[in-house]
């Protein structure tokens, strides 16, 4: 089995890798200065060449708030190119997968989001990324949609690398304790994926560790974890909004039964996870 791995260099993208390299999967990996997953042409051109099995897609236009003032180059990455990689996909019969996120919905339902729940982004990046669902799941019979959530690994773009550069400059935190969802390790969502892969699965899941938790909480364990004497203090949303243009959904946490029980695994707790991952 063949894969094509776009995004390369991002958290998600060099963990496919580290995993690829370790069971010594056939793969080629293109980080985004290696190929513009945009540019429709070139890709075509890379899968015709390479002939994948399987599209893993791990680029992705994540600057939040950016997007609010820049909603064209979210739609760029998040939307069209994703409707591309659908349209290539399906003219080479190729098995698409791609990654959304939890901004898709509004944060107003009280308990665990599921499949089953409509999408309601309140955010120009959120609705980049369910547009981009849309493109895959009315282009498309063979695929996989994970929605994830608070993805953090290797590499500077997660909450924990920025807690941490933070704590050196500051004498103390402020982080939200009334904003929820599900820390989630990008090693979980690479074996997952696979799990899915080789069980043959199909269609739209949610992707997260178990249990959920605010930022506050999410802080805490890490700091004691790591061994980091900070003083956090437990701030609210409403005290940051005004430095961050765009929206989030207070409550975003989803349930990962779905997929729990289809592939017949237990998937850890975050904060089992997040021990593991940091000591590893």
């Amino acid at each position: 089995m063949r894969f094509l791995l776009f995004g390369s260099k991002g958290q998600l993208g060099l963990e496919f890798v580290k995993f690829f390299e370790k069971e010594r999967k056939e793969y080629l990996s293109l980080s985004r200065q290696e190929l513009d997953v945009t540019d429709v042409d070139s890709v075509y051109k890379v899968v015709k060449e390479y002939k994948p099995d399987i599209i893993i897609n791990c680029t992705a236009y994540n600057q939040v708030d950016k997007a609010e003032e820049d909603f064209q180059s979210a739609l760029k990455v998040n939307s069209i190119a994703v409707s591309n990689l659908a349209f290539i996909s399906k003219e080479e019969n190729i098995f698409l997968i791609h990654y959304s996120t939890d901004y898709v919905f509004d944060g107003l339902k009280e308990g665990l989001y599921t499949e089953e729940d409509k999408p309601n982004p309140i955010n120009k990046y959120g609705l980049s990324k369910y547009l981009g669902e849309e493109f895959i799941k009315n282009s498309l019979d063979k695929y996989l949609l994970f929605r994830v959530s608070w993805v953090y690994g290797d590499g500077k773009q997660n909450f924990l690398y920025k807690l941490s550069q933070w704590a050196e400059k500051n004498p103390y935190l402020k982080v939200a304790c009334d904003e929820f969802s599900v820390p989630t390790s990008t090693r979980t969502i690479v074996e997952v994926t696979l799990k899915a892969v080789e069980k043959g699965l199909v269609g739209l899941y949610h992707l997260t560790n178990s249990g959920y938790a605010s930022r506050y909480e999410w802080a805490k364990e890490y700091f004691s974890i790591k061994g980091i004497k900070k003083f956090i203090y437990p701030a609210y949303r409403s005290d940051f909004e005004q430095n961050f243009p765009a929206k989030r959904p207070k409550w975003s946490a989803m349930s990962n039964e779905k997929i729990s029980k289809e592939l017949n695994i237990e998937i850890p707790d975050w904060k089992e996870k997040l021990k593991k991952s940091l000591y590893e």
